[in-house]
């Protein structure tokens, strides 16, 4: 049976996949084996969890069951309503919640949810324990009664909490700057213009809808072009994209051009050196980062440290090592210094700090690196159980790699979040980068067809 757990919590379609019964089942298991892993009080108080989901229009009725199942463990919940992943995060670190859960499916679209638990401090649970708690799910219990069933309460004041956080990591205003955000008709709808606009920029906002119904469609951090366009419509010095629960950021400089993570991550990286707050002078990436990333890094003496996708794992490598600069491709940026996780929003803003403090355009900036042709082909209908294993597939890879030499780079990944396996080819020309993208392409599609 396929692990329940992705790369980011649990996900499916709303009231198909994420029920409200199995929303109940994962809430009581998660009180139950966090309980037992010593993270709930030894002198008898309850344990305090914060729940928080995106706009989207299943996230009442899925954050309603999640309440509902913590309670009836004994778990005392308050509700945060609609706010960013990596503002619920900051929540349980800064106030010392036992527990978060965010419901929010990130950049799928809206029919789609999804449920992902922070443990105290705000940080993403390993997967040892999701495994726990998914073994636990299902099982017989010991109900509390009378008084030491949990309570349900609001958390008042959370948005501006998390506003406030994001301000005081900055060190320059924003005065003088004009930006586009792009909230994806999702979570950062009244954060996003927020915090900018209190940091000093001018902000002209597009994806500001309240009720999730267009939340990602065609728009956010995975469709750019109505960003594209309004940037250069406005004016503005720079276009920033959020997802649907706004902890990843991908931005266009005024022309346009896109700035994907790497790039956002390569211009911190340099920013983040500049001020002696690079530790080890290493940059956390994953496996999908560009290979243009690593030679400008080189060029400014500094060290890659190489994870699995997925922001967690960044994240492992950066606690583990004492990092404080990481991130994806896609637009997960991670800054431990202000942050317990990706966060869009404090992205945003540090790279509009840059800007400002370089006197440098956006375009400018980007120029720190130069990407590397890269192709990507998500190939859906396969069974991504068996993409690392097939003979077949394997012997496709290997003639792809001898065809690049040592000149471009092969990646072939199930993806932990999408019924989809992700073939990514880099090579000196575009042309080859996509033609040997679509043969490989190709025989995964064949040989692992459903």
């Amino acid at each position: 049976m396929a692990r329940l757990f992705g790369t980011d919590g649990v996900r499916g379609l709303a009231n198909k996949d994420i029920t409200a019964e199995l929303a109940v089942e994962l809430a009581v298991a998660a009180a139950h084996v966090l309980g037992q892993l010593g993270a709930f009080h030894e002198d008898g108080t309850k344990p305090r969890a914060i729940i928080a989901h995106d706009p989207r229009p299943s996230g009442d009725f899925i954050s309603a069951a999640i309440a509902a199942g913590l309670a009836s463990a004994g778990v005392d919940v308050e509700d945060a309503g609609v706010l960013p992943t990596p503002g619920l995060a900051y929540l349980v670190e800064s106030t010392g919640a036992d527990l978060g859960v965010m419901v929010s499916a990130s950049h799928n679209p809206h029919p789609d949810n999804g449920i992902k638990f922070f443990a105290r401090g705000g940080t993403k649970l390993p997967d040892e324990v999701e495994d726990a708690i998914e073994a636990r799910m299902g099982e017989d219990w010991e109900r509390p009664q009378g008084t030491a069933v949990g309570s349900i309460t609001r958390f008042d004041g959370a948005v501006d909490a998390y506003v406030n956080h994001l301000l005081s990591t900055l060190d320059s205003r924003l005065d003088g700057v004009t930006v586009v955000a792009d909230c994806a008709n999702g979570a950062a709808y009244e954060t996003g213009p927020k915090v900018l606009e209190a940091a000093g920029a001018t902000v002209h906002v597009i994806g500001d809808r309240t009720d999730g119904k267009q939340i990602n469609e065609d728009i956010g951090s995975t469709h750019l072009e109505q960003l594209q366009a309004a940037v250069k419509e406005k004016g503005a010095d720079l276009g920033v994209a959020f997802d649907g629960d706004a902890d990843r950021c991908l931005a266009v400089d005024a022309d346009g051009t896109v700035i994907d993570g790497d790039q956002i991550m390569a211009i911190l990286a340099v920013d983040f050196q500049e001020r002696g707050k690079l530790p080890q002078n290493t940059l956390v990436v994953t496996v999908m980062s560009n290979l243009g990333l690593k030679l400008a890094m080189q060029e400014h003496g500094i060290q890659l440290a190489q994870t699995a996708v997925g922001d967690r794992y960044v994240l492992e490598e950066m606690n583990f090592a004492g990092y404080r600069l990481g991130g994806e491709q896609s637009g997960h940026v991670v800054m431990t210094e202000y942050a317990t996780t990706g966060d869009g929003e404090l992205t945003a803003l540090h790279l509009l700090q840059r800007l400002v403090t370089s006197g440098r355009s956006a375009a400018e900036l980007a120029t720190v690196m130069t990407r590397m042709p890269q192709s990507l082909i998500n190939v859906k209908g396969v069974d991504k159980t068996r993409a690392n294993i097939d003979a077949g597939v394997m012997d496709a890879i290997k003639d792809a790699e001898k065809q690049l030499g040592t000149t471009g780079r092969v990646l072939l990944r199930p993806s932990g979040t999408e019924p989809v396996v992700r073939v990514m080819v880099e090579a000196p020309t575009d042309e080859q980068a996509s033609e040997v993208c679509e043969k490989l392409a190709a025989v995964v599609k064949e040989r692992l067809a459903l």
